[in-house]
Order: C-alpha cells, then structure tokens, then sequence
C-alpha cells in the first residue's frame, strides 16, 4: 500500500498549490534555473519568448515560460540552506506526488535544476567577474544531516581532511560535502568556467570569516580554506546554497549544479558593487546550456 502524506507533512493551499511556493504542479517545467533575490527572475524572465505563468509569495517568486523551444521555470529561493530546503523539497513534491490522492506518483520526473548566484572568490585565479561552477560543496549548516542517507551522496573522505586541515570545532556541528551532478555540471560549465570546491555558509558575516564588531572562533579560518587542496581542487568560493541544492538533488533523485559570479575576491580584497549590470551574461549562458 502507498504511503498517504497527511496535511501536517504536505502542505496545500486551498486553490491546490504548494504552502510556499503557491505553485500547482502543472506550473513546473523540467528545467529549472534557481535565484536568490527574486527581483532576478524577472531578469531571466527578460529572455523567455513566451510566459506561462507569474506566481510570488513571499521570497519565492516563480515564471515559467519558453527559451528557443525550451520551457524553463525560474524560482527565486531566498537567502540561505533553510530556504533551500523548503523549495527543493516543494519542487520535488511538485513533481513526484499526485495531490489528489497524497502519494507518490507511480514513475520519477527528474529535475535539472541550476543554481545561478553570486560568490565571493577565494583564490587569485577567482577575480571579480569568474564564473565558478561547484564541483562538490561544503556545507557549514548542516543542513544535510537531518536527512537519512546523507552518507550514501556525500564525499565522505573530502569531509574528513577538510575537518583535519581546519582543526574543526564540533561546536559549529559536522560539515557535510555535497556532489553536483557530473552530466549537468558538464553541460553548464563546458570549458570556460572555473570549477572548484565551493563553501555553502550559514551566514554571511562570521560564517564567512568576516569581522565588524563581533570576533569569529578562528581568525585564521580563511587562510586555511585558502589553503587547503583535495584531488586536485581548490576551495574556489563562499557562497550560501550550494550544498543543500546538490546535497538535496542527489537524495531526492534529481540534477543539480551551481554556478555563480565572483563579486567579491576575499583573497585581494576586491569587490564589485555593480555586479547586477553583469551577471546577465551568466544568465544567458546558462539558459543556452541548460
């Protein structure tokens, strides 16, 4: 017998949508490009030759449309992994459970989702304007680890020297490396961007070694990420979604990358406020790969 999801686990709004995204599961393409601010849907949206529908609640602002023949849905997430995991684990109830009956559909739809963002660069060969693609993501918040199976789609070795260079302090909890998908990862990066390992924080001040007022546990966090290789992979960035998108991917049975803009470099202390002006050029690349 098919488990029946009740009302307290699967939220729908009366009109029959998702409880954040107010979507129905006939709003959702296939193909999906993620945003952190939703005012950058609008911007993806700039490109599509044909709107389906334009849905917003709260943070989560969706358009779905057609691309030279591709139909796309952009979603904005948010700030952060908690946000992550509430539209990652809503589009895959979009996709894979019929509402009516409140069980699972009978065959899988798979995903490909891509995350677009901006980063902060953490190597020389990351100036502003890099596109980065994270090949594995470490994730300071822990977010994976509330889920069953974490082990099975985790780097279980990289978590281990990445742990042992840091000196970890289990204070901050066990972070966890999260694998994009190779295929994906292939057909949006293809041989002009940089790939690398990319820090998903839990916040943006502290997380990420920043200090104003407040002094963080280890002054001398960002000279060892800086510092540290694996396999031949630098830690190319900080950013903050990465490794719930492709921890929560893998486990859920979908295709997830990320790649994003370096906006600021940490390691030369560059920043480039006037990003917004640029980073439409990663958007049309990845609506022409995706």
């Amino acid at each position: 017998m098919k488990k029946v999801f009740p009302p307290s686990e699967l939220i729908i709004n009366e009109d029959g949508s998702i409880f954040h995204l107010h979507l129905r599961p006939e709003h959702l393409a296939d193909k999906i490009i993620l945003v952190g601010d939703p005012g950058r849907v609008q911007t993806i949206a700039a490109h599509f030759d044909r709107l389906e529908c334009d849905i917003q609640s709260r943070e989560f602002h969706t358009i779905t449309g057609w691309y030279q023949g591709k139909r796309i849905s952009a979603v904005s997430t948010g700030i952060g992994c908690d946000n992550i995991d509430i539209v990652m684990n809503e589009l895959d109830a979009l996709a894979n459970i019929d509402f009516q009956t409140r069980t699972e559909r009978d065959e899988h739809r798979t995903l490909s989702i891509v995350r677009i963002g901006t980063c902060g660069g953490l190597q020389p060969f990351t100036p502003t304007g890099t596109f980065v693609v994270s090949v594995k993501s470490i994730g300071f918040d822990g977010l994976l680890n509330y889920y069953d199976g974490r082990n099975d789609v985790c780097d279980l070795e990289l978590e281990e020297a990445f742990k042992q260079h840091m000196n970890w302090s289990p204070l901050k909890g066990s972070p966890y490396v999260a694998q994009a998908d190779k295929s994906l990862t292939d057909q949006i990066a293809q041989d002009d961007m940089t790939r690398g390992i990319t820090i998903a924080c839990g916040g943006f001040y502290g997380p990420q070694g920043r200090q104003i007022r407040l002094r963080i546990q280890d002054p001398d966090q960002n000279e060892k990420v800086e510092a540290f290789e694996y396999d031949g992979l630098h830690i190319c960035n900080f950013e903050m979604e990465s490794s719930a998108v492709a921890g929560l991917a893998s486990l859920l049975g979908h295709r997830a990358t990320t790649c994003c803009m370096v906006i600021a470099n940490r390691y030369t202390t560059e920043m480039n406020t006037e990003y917004k002006n640029s980073i439409d050029s990663l958007i049309q690349l990845v609506l022409d790969r995706i």
